[in-house]
């Protein structure tokens, strides 16, 4: 039984998306032995947001109105301008700050974006939905995004909180060092970082630009 999964569905928000959900083939490529894990999960809610909009899980149809995750993980809006680093990646959900989580090679992993590095979290997606659960403050940023939000008023859902000062580069996890960006653009900036600092050795310079 996928007990965790059904929780976390439970708390969520309203289904961003309609009832039943449509998986491309090139989403079920992606996902791969995770391909019925993820269906499960959008076909109990087919994409929502959770812990005050810290978690946002994508919908999975064809429409122009919402961020889908056909649209999401299509190469021309984000995933190009990080080249490899995101080869072979599908991602379905992301955190407060637009950090990612992903099927890769039949597992889950987290995606930061400014360093464009992967950490494991989970061997399938009801173990995913367990470690969210478990530890939601770390893994979703739900403290900074209860603050902000409290401060600044609820977030949009094409929105998410970038630093001002990158994490990477010594930023604090602070409400003072947030502010809200769309969402393709926060991808986009910090895939600039990502690829500056990919090869460097730890010490060196980078320099931070503005993408428009």
């Amino acid at each position: 039984m996928n007990i965790h999964t059904e929780k976390l569905v439970s708390i969520g928000s309203h289904p961003l998306g309609e009832e039943l959900p449509y998986l491309s083939q090139t989403l079920l490529d992606f996902a791969s032995s995770l391909a019925d894990d993820l269906y499960n999960l959008l076909s109990k809610k087919n994409g929502f947001l959770a812990f005050e909009s810290a978690l946002h899980v994508f919908p999975a149809e064809n429409s122009s109105l919402i961020m889908t995750l056909e649209t999401w993980n299509s190469d021309n809006l984000w995933r190009n301008n990080y080249g490899t680093l995101v080869k072979n990646c599908l991602f379905f959900a992301e955190d407060i700050f637009g950090g990612q989580f992903c099927i890769f090679e039949d597992k889950i992993y987290s995606f930061d974006p400014e360093t464009g590095t992967k950490e494991f979290v989970a061997n399938n997606i009801e173990q995913w939905a367990k470690a969210i659960l478990s530890d939601y403050n770390v893994l979703t940023g739900f403290p900074l995004a209860h603050e902000w939000q409290k401060k600044n008023g609820n977030l949009p859902i094409d929105k998410r909180l970038l630093p001002k000062i990158p994490f990477v580069v010594g930023g604090d996890f602070v409400v003072d060092n947030l502010y809200s960006v769309d969402s393709v653009q926060g991808m986009k900036i910090r895939a600039d970082i990502a690829q500056q600092i990919k090869d460097l050795p730890d010490g060196a310079k980078i320099n931070i630009r503005v993408v428009d």
